[in-house]
């Protein structure tokens, strides 16, 4: 493994996130599996195609990648040891055998230079220390040409998940969603910062356009209550409350997600992205 300088995130996803995500990665998929198609649609992906998927997670991304490319390869990189080990997993259970999987840094990971046709990333390219460095090192890994495509949080208004969080306030300390700028999830929410560290980092034909998919949260309010709240921001808030104030936020945030069950009864969610395409 390559010398990692984004030490905050490796330390964040190989410790309780990491696990949390690893073990309900099934949930997860569930959760964004609305952005899937349109993902790897807009990488033109080939028969005999070599991807790179960025922050790949658990896999799954890179296991659809691989598929689509039954004469190529798909690579996953990512810094989290728990997920990857449920990737590999996943591959060989599925017998996926054109998949691979290392742990790096995408900013400093020694990748081959002009090795892959793709790069690809679903929800993974918003924790970077330095992203023009990232999206540099990802670039040079592109033969020229090669066709960079990720997703990343719009908005965070116009994403149901956060906006239903935001509604404990005044209940758990729920604070702001991030420092613009900083590693988090809606680092990448301007289009304008997008186009401006794509174009420093090399890129051409920079195109953002929003989508939005819905995903399953949970069987009911009372399962997806619990889901947000045991996974990241919900764990961090709740782990600073009393256990009364708890009690009290989970009966709330349940009444909220009741607006969002469907006739079957499960959740859904709104998430609401931007779909980045770019070329080397």
């Amino acid at each position: 493994m390559s010398h990692i300088v984004n030490t905050a995130q490796e330390q964040a996803w190989n410790g309780p996130e990491g696990t949390h995500w690893a073990r309900h990665q099934g949930r997860w998929n569930a959760v964004n599996e609305g952005f899937d198609e349109p993902l790897l649609t807009a990488a033109g992906i080939g028969e005999g195609h070599r991807t790179l998927d960025v922050g790949c997670g658990s896999g799954q991304t890179t296991l659809l990648a691989a598929r689509r490319a039954p004469r190529g390869r798909a690579l996953g990189l990512d810094l989290s040891g728990p997920m990857l080990a449920e990737a590999r997993a996943r591959a060989a259970r599925e017998n996926v055998g054109n998949a691979d999987f290392t742990r790096g840094d995408a900013q400093t990971h020694p990748l081959e230079a002009a090795a892959f046709d793709a790069a690809i990333s679903r929800y993974g390219v918003m924790f970077f220390a330095d992203p023009e460095a990232a999206f540099g090192n990802i670039g040079r890994a592109l033969r020229p040409g090669g066709r960079l495509a990720f997703v990343s949080p719009a908005e965070p208004e116009l994403n149901d998940w956060l906006v239903a969080m935001t509604s404990l306030r005044g209940i758990l300390p729920v604070g702001d969603v991030g420092t613009p700028g900083a590693p988090g999830m809606f680092s990448l929410d301007s289009p304008d910062r997008i186009r401006a560290i794509l174009t420093a980092a090399g890129f051409t034909g920079i195109a953002v356009d929003r989508a939005e998919a819905y995903g399953t949260w949970g069987r009911g309010a009372e399962d997806a209550a619990g889901f947000l709240l045991e996974s990241g921001p919900g764990r961090h808030f709740m782990d600073r409350a009393e256990a009364p104030v708890r009690d009290r936020a989970r009966r709330a945030l349940t009444d909220h997600l009741r607006a969002h069950e469907t006739a079957d009864g499960t959740v859904r969610l709104r998430s609401a992205a931007w779909l980045v395409t770019a070329a080397r």
